[in-house]
């Protein structure tokens, strides 16, 4: 069944509900001080009013001369109806020295003894306080003792005013407490609306709901994901990341609010997030992941507020991209081979229709021991079969793009366990073929490559004697894109990220150098076959 939306408060009027509840709770304890000093005041005021009735009454002649006359209570009652006319007093009452009353304001309290409590006036002074009288109501008294010409106590005046009620002191003070209810009630209402209008412009619109509405989603959103995202302030400090991101970075739980170079991320991964700019397939290795960075730069209002980093695991597609690396040297190997043999056989072939059967002899001794001493150079100093073949295609390879390939000769390396020598002859067909690219076209192009076993580890060099790596690109060249080439299947710059990826992921490190030309130089653990 449909039911109507429920109609929610505007931020306006939550303001100025806030703003109202702010105003009535300062008017209560504005209310409760003025109750406080209005009973104070009382006291004070009136209680120095009863005092000096008191006192007026007890120096009256003719209450000094009556106080002791049998029928005190009929002869002291004008007085005593004078004085409370003139004072505005509850009771006015004479005592006897005893407490014992002689004529009052209330005929009924005639004979009784009054309680004094705390008062002194029995010791010939006057006295100020707050006592309870008979109906259990709280009166503010003023006492003066009454004194014979010789200074003999011979009675008491007492003047009692009851304090006002707490409502009728509320009520004196109602019209000042509903002003400060309107003022501040005006005030509260342009106040909450300039501050409704304030925030709906910088929140474009959006109400409170709205806005727990929009982080709801967008908390569901950045956790859901299998992207991972993070996002950098200008100041280099984490303002958003999603699990993934944590997950891809191995960054733990407390990140956000951190600068990035305390997190212990690598330097690239530094530079690509704080960079502040757009970034696209920016390949990059964290920890043994091979991760794909994508960066916008992030504005409100066109005023540049960080960068929003999108990143995506493409470890098993790098593998992939080996293989398929791997593959196309092979075939460009076995092309370079074809051709080379094509040459030859055509070479004989005309040799042989030209009837110069003895220059056809000597022509195939010629290319049968340049094959055997580049398979022996190579043989001798390589016992690794898979190794040694890519060596010797390669060499064919290089001669076709007019570069000669040299295996140095310091070079010796053992046999090698089948994922070692996998992984090596994906590092050299790839280095190689960077090398033949750097030099080619070049003044008596070369190609050394030099490979040997120290501390238990296999160490490659391959060395050109091309333009070399300038000092500015020797980080830049591990990052996918980076390359000279043209486009090829794979995508562009993925030689060289994947030797560093095969490097990391055996505990190995590649570096890159200039003497003469560009220097690469990888290190291996080596694995017992």
């Amino acid at each position: 069944m449909w039911s109507p939306r429920r109609q929610r408060l505007t931020l306006a009027g939550q303001f100025l509900i806030m703003q109202l509840a702010v105003v009535a709770v300062v008017l209560v304890i504005v209310g409760a001080i003025s109750v406080r000093q209005s009973t104070t005041t009382f006291s004070a005021e009136r209680g120095a009013q009863m005092r000096s009735v008191a006192e007026y009454l007890a120096n009256l002649s003719v209450v000094r001369q009556q106080v002791t006359s049998r029928d005190a209570a009929r002869d002291l009652a004008p007085s005593i109806d004078r004085a409370l006319s003139l004072s505005g007093a509850t009771d006015v009452t004479i005592a006897g020295p005893d407490g014992v009353v002689l004529s009052s304001s209330d005929p009924q309290v005639v004979g009784e003894r009054i309680d004094l409590g705390d008062s002194r006036v029995r010791e010939g002074r006057g006295w100020i306080g707050d006592v309870v009288d008979d109906d259990g109501k709280r009166a503010v008294a003023g006492h003066a003792p009454i004194l014979a010409d010789d200074g003999e106590l011979i009675g008491l005046s007492l003047a009692h005013q009851r304090y006002p009620t707490t409502w009728q002191r509320l009520t004196d003070a109602a019209p000042d407490l509903v002003l400060f209810l309107g003022v501040g009630a005006l005030l509260g209402a342009a106040g909450s609306w300039l501050v409704a209008r304030l925030v709906k412009r910088r929140t474009r619109g959006l109400e409170p709901h709205e806005f727990a509405t929009l982080a709801d989603h967008r908390e569901a959103l950045l956790h859901s994901i299998r992207e991972g995202v993070i996002a950098v302030g200008t100041d280099d400090r984490v303002t958003m990341v999603n699990d993934s991101a944590r997950e891809l970075l191995g960054l733990g739980r407390d990140v956000v609010g951190r600068r990035l170079d305390t997190l212990g991320l690598p330097g690239q991964v530094v530079e690509v997030l704080g960079g502040g700019g757009d970034a696209q397939d920016a390949v990059l290795l964290v920890r043994d992941r091979v991760v794909v960075f994508n960066q916008r730069a992030a504005a409100s209002r066109g005023e540049g507020i960080g960068t929003v980093t999108t990143m995506r695991d493409r470890t098993e597609l790098v593998s992939m991209q080996s293989q398929l690396s791997s593959n196309l040297s092979i075939t460009d190997t076995l092309r370079a081979q074809t051709h080379e043999f094509a040459n030859q056989l055509h070479t004989i072939s005309g040799l042989v229709q030209l009837g110069e059967y003895d220059e056809v002899t000597s022509l195939v001794g010629v290319l049968t021991r340049r094959r055997a001493e580049i398979t022996d150079a190579v043989t001798q100093r390589i016992a690794d079969p898979a190794v040694a073949a890519l060596v010797i295609a390669k060499s064919s390879v290089a001669a076709e793009a007019g570069v000669r390939l040299d295996l140095s000769p310091g070079s010796a390396l053992p046999a090698l366990a089948t994922p070692t020598s996998a992984d090596l002859t994906t590092i050299i067909g790839n280095l190689v073929d960077n090398a033949v690219d750097a030099c080619k076209g070049g003044p008596a192009p070369v190609v050394e490559v030099e490979l040997t076993v120290v501390d238990a580890a296999i160490v490659l060099e391959v060395r050109d004697n091309g333009p070399g790596v300038p000092a500015d690109m020797v980080d830049s060249v591990f990052v996918r894109g980076t390359s000279t080439k043209p486009d090829v299947p794979g995508g562009r710059g993925i030689g060289l990220p994947l030797v560093r990826l095969i490097c990391t992921q055996r505990g190995g490190s590649v570096t890159v150098d200039r003497d003469n030309g560009a220097v690469f130089r990888v290190r291996l653990p080596q694995e017992v076959p």
